[in-house]
Order: structure tokens, then C-alpha cells, then sequence
């Protein structure tokens, strides 16, 4: 019965990713064109390798396919575009003052 729940909370995982890619691509047209919302564009691109993340997490989880070292680049690239996005946001309030 474990194994169930454990397969459940995996294939949800993945659907949960692939909503948060989906939400990625509105954020991104959205952003796109306007100086203010600059960096939603970055936490577009964070929150799509957010999604890569999640579908490798869960492959990896079913024995499909596993890699050390995408596991460990991803959430490298999910933190530098946050840490982008941030500077960025910083940036324009600072110059639109």
C-alpha cells in the first residue's frame, strides 16, 4: 500500500511540474516587453528548469533514468536565475528613482 501512495505522490510531482512550466510560458509572455516586469522573465526561466527538476526527480524516483550530475546543475541554474532575477528587480527600482 506504500509503494502506491509512493507512485501517486511521484506521478503528481510530475504533474505539478508540468503545471508550473505551463504557468512559466504565461509569466514569460506576460513580462515580455515591459521594463518594469523584466525580471519575471528570469523567474519564468527558473521556474522552467523547476519543472526540469521535478521530472528528472521523478524519473530518477521510477529507475528510468538517473544522473548525478543534473541533479546538481539544475538547482545550481534555478538558484542563479533568482539570485538575477532579484539583482535585476533591485536595479530597476533604483533607476526609476
Amino acid at each position: 500500500m506504500i509503494d502506491f501512495f509512493e507512485g501517486m505522490l511521484k506521478v503528481t510531482n510530475v504533474v505539478l511540474s508540468i503545471i508550473a512550466g505551463y504557468i512559466a510560458i504565461g509569466l514569460y509572455s506576460m513580462s515580455r516587453g515591459r521594463k518594469k516586469l523584466m525580471s519575471w522573465g528570469a523567474l519564468a526561466g527558473a521556474l522552467l528548469f523547476f519543472m526540469i527538476q521535478g521530472i528528472l526527480g521523478a524519473l530518477r524516483a521510477f529507475g528510468i533514468f538517473s544522473s548525478p550530475f543534473l541533479t546538481h546543475i539544475v538547482p545550481t541554474i534555478i538558484l542563479g536565475l533568482l539570485i538575477y532575477a532579484l539583482a535585476l528587480q533591485i536595479h530597476i527600482n533604483i533607476v526609476e528613482k
